[in-house]
């Protein structure tokens, strides 16, 4: 009886693999397409592999390759991802395609980033390298918009990490450290939303260190910016230099 059971599936099972034999290049890739679209991910992976492996002077083995990385991705494997698309970049650096593998590789290093600034942002710094640039390499990229739009949360992201970090060593008076961590969130994101918090934190921190022309050219910045912020700046910078003589 087991017999007959493993006879009956093993004719059902021929049929389809020796159909599957003989689908051309492009149908393989199509049903494997069709497999990472219904979320058989195992199966996709197998189809773009065979295609990778056996036919590999076909123009359809380098489309295997990047469908790979997108199946790594769809299956929120990050890391994976990261490194097949990385993997085909250096494989084919001029394919007309490069915009989209840059996109993917900032993308799958942006999913892997903490929301959260106090957190380690090691992954948005490298989200903000890999498309450092973006818009002078791939002026005509379809993606150019969500990859401006997620830069700028990125850098945003570390502005406020550099300016959290600051205010750690204020509360401790530590302001050479303030002035290092300000200065550093000025000079790296001077388009930052928080740039005035940053020249608030400088001006304060070079006041309390004795450098008081220095202090009153971050007022006059943040002046610029916000003139009620530069206005009440400038007083509390005038009351440090007291304190400093007692």
């Amino acid at each position: 009886m087991l017999l007959a059971v493993l006879c009956t599936g093993w004719l059902q099972a021929a049929p389809a693999q020796a159909k599957r034999k003989n689908l051309s290049i492009e149908e393989q890739y199509e049903l494997g397409l069709k497999f990472m679209n219904r979320g058989y991910y195992v199966k996709s992976l197998e189809q773009f592999n065979r295609i990778r492996n056996y036919h590999r002077d076909d123009p359809y083995a380098v489309k295997a390759e990047l469908a790979i990385a997108d199946v790594y991705f769809k299956k929120s494997d990050w890391d994976q991802a990261r490194l097949a698309y990385e993997d085909f970049m250096r494989m084919h650096p001029r394919h007309p395609d490069l915009d989209y593998v840059v996109f993917r590789i900032g993308l799958s290093l942006y999913k892997k980033a903490p929301k959260a600034p106090g957190r380690d942002q090691t992954w948005t710094r490298q989200v903000v390298n890999t498309w450092s640039g973006y818009d002078a390499r791939f002026p005509d990229s379809d993606h150019w918009t969500e990859v401006d739009e997620r830069q700028t949360e990125c850098r945003e992201r570390l502005a406020k990490k550099e300016l959290s970090i600051a205010q750690f060593y204020q509360r401790r008076d530590a302001w050479v450290a303030v002035e290092g961590r300000s200065r550093n969130m000025i000079e790296d994101f001077p388009e930052s939303e928080y740039l005035g918090w940053g020249l608030e934190m400088l001006a304060t921190s070079l006041a309390w260190q004795g450098d008081q022309d220095g202090a009153r050219r971050m007022v006059e910045r943040l002046v610029e910016i916000d003139p009620k912020k530069g206005s009440r700046l400038s007083q509390r910078i005038e009351r440090i230099e007291p304190e400093l003589c007692d």
